[in-house]
């Protein structure tokens, strides 16, 4: 810890940047992999959790209530979003580091199965679109069948990553 001043920040400290952190620390690959899989995580909590919210949203009646769920459903679109667009970066950044893992089979079968996963950030974008405009037209039961894709894409891209097949 540095001593020389509460309100002056050490000198080790001021030229910290994630590039000296990635060469002191271990390989760029491997920083990618964990800024990647963090980055998924966040994005997958959202693809969860937004559907469920449209399942509430259609049981509300009230105006209070649904007023609250668009704003719920537009700030978790948003913390999503970013999820998304962190994890694509992470990924690519890992290709362009490791171009070679582009003619393995597996992995152009996981990015197909992410181009769903993107598919289905942006329908749910239209369906909180069509909330906050007062024109779903999705049913309750329909909107708990829809929430169940993501867990279904999810284990495919994992299996894909882990085992990697063929």
């Amino acid at each position: 810890m540095c001593k020389k001043s509460l309100y002056k920040p050490c000198p080790i400290r001021q030229g910290l940047k994630l590039s000296s952190i990635v060469k002191h620390n271990g390989t760029p690959m491997l920083w990618l992999k964990a800024l990647h899989v963090i980055a998924v995580v966040t994005w997958f909590a959202g693809l969860f959790y937004l559907p469920r919210l449209y399942v509430y949203h259609v049981d509300a009646k009230d105006l209070i209530s649904t007023q609250r769920f668009e704003i719920m459903e537009r700030r978790l679109f948003t913390l999503m979003s970013i999820g998304a667009a962190a994890g694509i970066f992470f990924g690519l950044a890992m290709l362009i580091e490791s171009p070679a893992y582009l003619q393995m089979t597996w992995l152009k079968v996981k990015l197909l199965f992410v181009a769903l996963v993107i598919a289905y950030h942006a329908y749910c974008y239209k369906l909180m679109r069509d909330f906050a405009a007062q024109r779903n037209k999705r049913s309750a039961r329909w909107l708990r069948g829809f929430n169940e894709v993501p867990s279904l894409l999810l284990i495919a891209i994992v299996i894909l990553a882990v085992v990697k097949p063929g």
